[in-house]
């Protein structure tokens, strides 16, 4: 018996999908269809087009700093939402995305909260950034109207990244309360994610483990519970 029957291929990592000729290679593997429960599945992969639209919220903003850099503004607007731009779109992925894609997997506590803790404090970093405040490199509602006094056309360019933050910000805060409806109906509670902690659950099952039970044609999920959710297919 070889020894590749006990141990089948991992599944290849497909996330970001990078062009052939960068030499780079994707960081993760995202299969929703696959591995978030059907009943899920939708409301996950809205999770994941708000991270695109948050993504292109902070592309824009940056044009709208540009504009705002041209019209006479501080370049320390412009440097920030560049550094925004840098550091929010991969660390949004990392820090929220992915934990409550694991959550839905695998019906993990401690993923949850970790996506409640870090997606709230996000929500209300964009409704900073959707306000606009100056000097903090968001082109949010205060700064775009005050920047109409002294060039029309730069102040529209900056109502853009305005309405896509106020957007994102009504969506993120419509997520959180789905997301939380769908947990404590659940069952779930932050005893539980402590218990998830102390006990090392909340990390993906071994590979070992997954070739066994794909050897001896077990029954289980692919995943250590089985999520006991209620629907969530009606998009909030």
């Amino acid at each position: 018996m070889t020894h590749s029957f006990f141990f089948p291929p991992e599944k290849q990592n497909n996330f970001p999908p990078l062009p052939k000729f960068i030499p780079l290679k994707p960081c993760f593997y995202q299969n929703f269809e696959e591995e978030i429960p059907s009943e899920h599945c939708y409301l996950v992969k809205r999770i994941y087009h708000l991270w695109i639209l948050y993504s292109i919220t902070l592309v824009v903003n940056l044009i709208g700093c540009l504009a705002w850099l041209i019209a006479g503004g501080s370049a320390i607007n412009f440097g920030l939402a560049i550094l925004w731009l840098v550091l929010f779109n991969p660390c949004s992925y990392l820090c929220w995305l992915r934990p409550i894609y694991k959550a839905f997997r695998s019906d993990s506590s401690f993923n949850f909260m970790a996506f409640f803790f870090i997606f709230g404090a996000q929500v209300v970093l964009m409704a900073l950034q959707a306000i606009g405040f100056s000097g903090w490199g968001a082109c949010g509602w205060i700064v775009a109207v005050g920047v109409f006094s002294s060039n029309v056309g730069a102040a529209v360019v900056m109502l853009f990244p305005a309405v896509m933050f106020s957007a994102v910000t009504i969506l993120s805060i419509l997520i959180i309360l789905r997301v939380h409806s769908i947990y404590r109906g659940g069952g779930g509670s932050f005893q539980k994610a402590q218990e998830e902690w102390s006990a090392g659950s909340w990390r993906n099952p071994p590979a070992k483990q997954l070739a066994f039970e794909t050897v001896t044609g077990s029954t289980l999920p692919q995943y250590p519970t089985v999520p006991r959710y209620p629907d969530s297919n009606e998009w909030s």
